[in-house]
C-alpha cells in the first residue's frame, strides 16, 4: 500500500525532479533579483510551501521582506560588524519575552519613516512596536492586503499571498545554539554551518500570553526551515506532503478558520524532529505509510500533553496560546479517532483515497515506483515552461540602467556552478530583460533632436530584440514586431508577423500548458530544453506598465497601472492580429 500512496504523492505533490525544478526557478530567480537590490530596497525571500517545492492546490504564496541597512544585533559587541554612519543598527531584548520572541530596540538616531513611525517608548528606550509597523507597512506590497499574523494577506485571482515586512539579522540567536549541538544525524554537518552562517528574521508578531503582545516580534526560521526541507530525501519530503494533505482535507475538512488548531507548520515540525531523533532508519518508498503514522503518533502525543516544542527553540511552546482546555481536548478527541482507524483514515482523502482503494481491491496489483515513468516527457515540460513563465518577470522596466545591471548580474551567474533549470531560467530571463531594455532605451531617444543618438539608440535596441527573438519562446517575437510597427517600418513588422503567425499554427506548439502530446513528441521529444523553448513554446505578451511599447495600449496599460498591477498580460495571437491589422 505505501508504494500506492508513493505513486499518488508523486502525481499529487510531485517527482523529486519536478520538484528541484520548482526550486531552482525560483532560487535563481530570487538570486538575480536580490543581487541587484541596493541598501535602501527591499530584499525579497519566498517562504512556505510554494518556496519549498509544494504546488498543490491552496498553496498560498508567502512572500517576506527586509531592508539590508536595518540590521538586529543581540549584543552590542557585534556594532564592530556595521558602519554604524550609515546602517540603522536594531538591539534584540529579550529578557522579559518568552521564548522565541523579542522586543527590538532602535539604536541609531535616524531610521526609516516607516520605523520612526512604529515606534513605542518604554523605560525611557525606543522600541519598534510589532503591531505599528504590521498596520503601517500590511498593504505596502499589495493594495488592499489586510492583517493576518505577522503578514499583510489577500488574494489576487485564486492565489493567495501572506507578505511579510519584517527584519533581518545576520547572527544565529543565541536562545537557539542548542539547536546546533542536536545535529549529530540530521541535517549534514555543511548544513547546519550554512544554517547558522545565514541567521535568522523577526516577523511583526507577539506572543498572545507575552506582557508585551503588541509590540513583541516572533523570530522567525524560515530561511533555515527552507535549507532543512531542501536537505530531506524525497521520501521525508512526501511525508511532509502527506501531512498536509492529511491536514487539509481529513483533520480540517469542513472545519471555519477559527477553529482549525492545527496547521502545517506544526506537521513540518513533526517530520523534522522525527528525522532528527533518527526515529525511522530508513525513509523510503516502501516505508512511506510507516513514516507517516510515526509522525501522526508524535502529533497526537503533543496534542494529548498539549505541548509542541518549536524545532529550533523547543522551550517555546508552539501550542501554548491556542491548544489547551476545552480546545484541546476536542482535538485530542478527533486525532485518537483516525488514530483508532488506523491507515484507514487516508481513505477519506480525495488525492489518495482512489490509490489506497485500488491496492485494497487488488492486493496482487505491482505498483512501479519509478519517478521518471510516472510524469511524461511533455506533462514535466509543461510543468517547467510554465513555472519560468510564471518566474520570469524580474522589475527591469524603471531604467535602462538597471537593466543592463540585470544583464551584467546574468552574465556572472553564468560562470557559478547552476543546474540545468537555472541556466535554462537564466536564457529566459535574458529574453524579458532585453525586450523591457529595448523599449525602454527606444522611449528614452524618441524625442531627441540628436539624429546620431536616436540611431545608436534604434540600433541598439534592434539589436536587443533580434537577440530575443533567437533564443526567447515563439511568441517573444512579437516584440520586435511591436518595435517595427511603433518606428514605421510596418512590412517589417509585417514579415514577422507571418512568420510568428506560421510558427504558432503548428499543432505542436504548448501555450498555457495546453499542447498535442504525440505531435509535442514527435516535433521536439528528447531534444535539448533550450530547443524546445525556442521551437515549440509560447507564452502570453507579459508588458511592463511603466514602458510604452505602442501608442495604442497606452491607455489600457495607464488604467492597469492606477489599479496597481505592475503589468499587463495579453494572449500572443491577441496582439499578433492587432499589430496585422494597425500595419
Amino acid at each position: 500500500m505505501s508504494e500506492s500512496v508513493f505513486v499518488g504523492l508523486c502525481r499529487t505533490v510531485g517527482t523529486s525532479q519536478q520538484v528541484a525544478t520548482r526550486r531552482d526557478v525560483t532560487d535563481i530567480k530570487e538570486m538575480v533579483r536580490n543581487r541587484v537590490t541596493t541598501s535602501n530596497e527591499n530584499t525579497v525571500m519566498m517562504s512556505g510551501s510554494h518556496r519549498e517545492g509544494f504546488r498543490m492546490e491552496g498553496s498560498d504564496i508567502d512572500t517576506m521582506y527586509w531592508y539590508n541597512n536595518q540590521p538586529v544585533i543581540w549584543d552590542l559587541s557585534q556594532t564592530q560588524f556595521y558602519n554604524v554612519h550609515r546602517q540603522s543598527l536594531i538591539l534584540s531584548v529579550s529578557s522579559e519575552s518568552p521564548p522565541g520572541f523579542t522586543l527590538l530596540q532602535l539604536l541609531s538616531p535616524r531610521a526609516s519613516n516607516r520605523v520612526i513611525l512604529a515606534l513605542v517608548k518604554m523605560n525611557g528606550e525606543l522600541y519598534i512596536s510589532s503591531s505599528k509597523y504590521r498596520e503601517i507597512t500590511c498593504s505596502l506590497i499589495t493594495p488592499n492586503s489586510t492583517v493576518h499574523g505577522p503578514c499583510g494577506s489577500g488574494a489576487i485571482g485564486t492565489l493567495e499571498y501572506d507578505d511579510a515586512q519584517c527584519f533581518v539579522c545576520d547572527f544565529w540567536p543565541p536562545s537557539a545554539s542548542s539547536w546546533i549541538d542536536r545535529c549529530h544525524i540530521w541535517p549534514q554537518p555543511q548544513v547546519v554551518r550554512d544554517i547558522v552562517r545565514s541567521g535568522c528574521h523577526f516577523v511583526a508578531i507577539g506572543h498572545k500570553l507575552g506582557n508585551y503582545e503588541n509590540d513583541e516580534w516572533r523570530i522567525s526560521f524560515s530561511l533555515a526551515e527552507q535549507k532543512l526541507v531542501y536537505s530531506m530525501n524525497h521520501c521525508q519530503f512526501l511525508t511532509y506532503g502527506l501531512l498536509k494533505l492529511f491536514l487539509k482535507e481529513v483533520i480540517n475538512n469542513g472545519l471555519g478558520d477559527n477553529e482549525k488548531l492545527l496547521c502545517s507548520y506544526h506537521m513540518k515540525t513533526a517530520v523534522f524532529w522525527t528525522i532528527q531523533q533518527n526515529t525511522i532508519p530508513n525513509w523510503c518508498p516502501q516505508n512511506l505509510l510507516k513514516c507517516f503514522w510515526y509522525c501522526f503518533k508524535l502529533i497526537l502525543k503533543w496534542v494529548y500533553e498539549g505541548v509542541c516544542p518549536n524545532f529550533f527553540i523547543p522551550e517555546n511552546n508552539m501550542f501554548l496560546s491556542n491548544i489547551h482546555g476545552g480546545a484541546q481536548n476536542r482535538l485530542f478527541i478527533t486525532l485518537y479517532g483516525f488514530y483508532e482507524k488506523g491507515l484507514a483514515s487516508l481513505l477519506h482523502s480525495p488525492s489518495l483515497g482512489s490509490y489506497i482503494m485500488n491496492v485494497l481491491y487488488n492486493p496482487r496489483l505491482s505498483i512501479c515506483t519509478d519517478e521518471h515513468t510516472l510524469v511524461s516527457e511533455t506533462e514535466f515540460d509543461k510543468e517547467m515552461f510554465s513555472e519560468m513563465w510564471v518566474r520570469k518577470s524580474i522589475p527591469s522596466s524603471d531604467l535602462y540602467l538597471i537593466s543592463m545591471k540585470y544583464l551584467d548580474t546574468i552574465e556572472q551567474l553564468i560562470f557559478s556552478p547552476l543546474t540545468q533549470y537555472q541556466v535554462l531560467t537564466l536564457q529566459v530571463f535574458t529574453a524579458s530583460i532585453l525586450h523591457s531594455a529595448a523599449f525602454t532605451l527606444q522611449n528614452m531617444y524618441s524625442n531627441t533632436t540628436e539624429n546620431k543618438l536616436m540611431y545608436i539608440a534604434d540600433r541598439t535596441s534592434c539589436h536587443m530584440l533580434k537577440l530575443t527573438a533567437k533564443f526567447g519562446c515563439i511568441s517573444d517575437r512579437l516584440y520586435i514586431a511591436m518595435f517595427y510597427y511603433k518606428t514605421l517600418r510596418y512590412t517589417e513588422a509585417l514579415s514577422v508577423i507571418e512568420m510568428t503567425k506560421v510558427n504558432l499554427a503548428q499543432s505542436y506548439v504548448m501555450y498555457n500548458r495546453t499542447v498535442d502530446t504525440e505531435r509535442y513528441t514527435e516535433a521536439v521529444g528528447g531534444q535539448s530544453w533550450s530547443t524546445k523553448l525556442r521551437h515549440s513554446v509560447a507564452w502570453n505578451i507579459k508588458l511592463h506598465n511603466r514602458i510604452i511599447y505602442i501608442n495604442e495600449l497606452m491607455t489600457e496599460q495607464s488604467f492597469s497601472l492606477q489599479n496597481r498591477f505592475p503589468h499587463m498580460v495579453i494572449p500572443p495571437l491577441v496582439v499578433l492580429h492587432m499589430l496585422e491589422f494597425l500595419c
